[in-house]
């Protein structure tokens, strides 16, 4: 499939299914479970509807954005096949130590990476970052290029989501007169509807700004908040490597902003007024980190200068690379986390777990920022003679416009809003159960 032969105007309605085999696997898993909870009603009564709800959230969780399935056929299309080859050959699960259980995960599928060919860096022009790309045409990704893509009002999750708040207010609706406290059921729905509501609403304004501001082309931007979107290069001062948590066999290069975590899995049992033990595990984030350095943002017209570290919303993506193991890295650390733990909690540590998110040289990157005019000490730094308007800015992210807030995502226009929802679906859904919960309140 070719991106021209790709309608990016959603509609009201989109079938949206399943396109890599672990989602299949869900969906299917999901659809198995909706028969099995409509015949278990006959002889367990309607709570065996339980079934068929998990089955439905299951389904919906698994359906993709209106455009994912078509953007990925695409990418498998447009990207050089020998780079495919080698991102695969780099990807999927290794084992670092068998004795130790220590294994190094990369995510076979990012749906924030390209989705049509990007320069590498063999062509980049380190005396002039600021200049054009070669012809000085926009990057083939760029939204002057491709167009914004609208996503659908509606598709398949929204379906199998309203299938599964349908069922889960008539359990609470049969459940509810039996519960000695009788506002519980509802409060708990209406807590869920309105928490998932409230993350929808806040999520579906920055798709809508997406999708109404228009993109600059970095060679001709002005002061003020444009949005753009480009490619990650270095500035002359360089980039950083990540260390994860201190440990040398965690590092990976070429970083311009990144986020890691260190998590255990606790496991605790306790026992109940009847003496019956039962154990309860978590993953418990222990340790964080995150920073960034400046980098040039390049969308082939120019490039700009970012002050990563000034973005206050920030969404970095798919991680990039996951480290687990039954034990910590070294046998003092192993030793220190399960004396915390079980002085601290009485937990007891079953796994580790080390993730690092982040932006690297080369990623597409899409952003909302703060355009403002560089001090002469900074130009003077760099060489620069002032020729390139564009080089005499510089975007920061910490200081929002009227009805603008500044924003930056890994990734395109066209990969981040090919994979979400609607702002309708967003806010609609969860909506719904908010007030579905509040009508079994009154009725409590």
């Amino acid at each position: 499939m070719q991106i021209d032969e790709l309608d990016l105007n959603g509609g009201a309605f989109s079938m949206t299914l399943p396109y890599n085999f672990w989602g299949w696997v869900i969906w299917a898993i999901g659809l198995v479970l909706i028969p099995i909870g409509i015949v278990m009603t006959g002889e367990n009564g309607p709570i065996a509807l339980v079934f068929t709800m998990v089955g439905l959230l299951l389904m919906a969780f698994t359906t993709p954005g209106s455009f994912e399935a078509s953007l990925h056929k695409v990418r498998q299309g447009a990207i050089d096949p020998a780079e495919l080859e080698a991102k695969a050959q780099a990807s999927g699960l290794s084992i670092d130590n068998w004795w130790l259980q220590q294994t190094t995960y990369v995510p076979t599928n990012d749906p924030s990476d390209w989705i049509l060919p990007a320069p590498g860096p063999a062509t980049w022009d380190e005396n002039n970052r600021y200049g054009p790309h070669e012809d000085g045409s926009a990057l083939p990704e760029h939204p002057v290029k491709v167009g914004t893509p609208i996503p659908a009002s509606f598709t398949l999750f929204s379906v199998y989501s309203l299938g599964a708040i349908a069922i889960m207010l008539y359990i609470g609706l049969l459940i509810t007169p039996t519960v000695e406290r009788t506002y519980l059921p509802p409060l708990i729905i209406s807590a869920i509807g309105l928490i998932a509501t409230l993350i929808g609403y806040f999520r579906a304004k920055i798709i809508r700004q997406m999708m109404d501001t228009p993109t600059s082309l970095i060679r001709s931007m002005a002061v003020g908040n444009p949005e753009l979107v480009g490619q990650v290069r270095p500035v002359p001062e360089g980039c950083l490597t990540v260390v994860v948590d201190g440990n040398q066999n965690m590092t990976v290069p070429n970083m311009v902003g990144y986020r890691w975590t260190y998590e255990q899995y606790q496991c605790r049992t306790t026992t109940d007024s009847e003496g019956n033990r039962k154990e309860t595990c978590n993953w418990v984030t222990v340790r964080a980190d995150d920073g960034g350095c400046p980098f040039i943002l390049h969308d082939g017209t120019g490039g700009v200068r970012v002050n990563t570290d000034s973005f206050k919303r920030t969404d970095w993506g798919k991680y990039l690379k996951r480290w687990d193991g039954s034990f910590a890295q070294t046998l003092g650390k192993q030793l220190m986390a399960s004396a915390v733990a079980g002085l601290l909690g009485g937990a007891t540590i079953k796994k580790h777990r080390w993730t690092l998110y982040g932006l690297k040289l080369g990623n597409p990157v899409y952003l909302l920022g703060q355009a403002s005019p560089r001090s002469q000490e900074a130009l003077a730094a760099e060489n620069l003679d002032g020729s390139l308007a564009n080089s005499l800015l510089e975007v920061w992210g910490n200081e929002d416009a009227p009805g603008v807030k500044c924003t930056m995502h890994r990734g395109t226009e066209l990969s981040n809003l090919g994979r979400s929802r609607s702002p309708l679906e967003m806010v609609m859904v969860p909506a719904i159960l908010m007030i579905g919960g509040l009508a079994l309140l009154g009725i409590a």
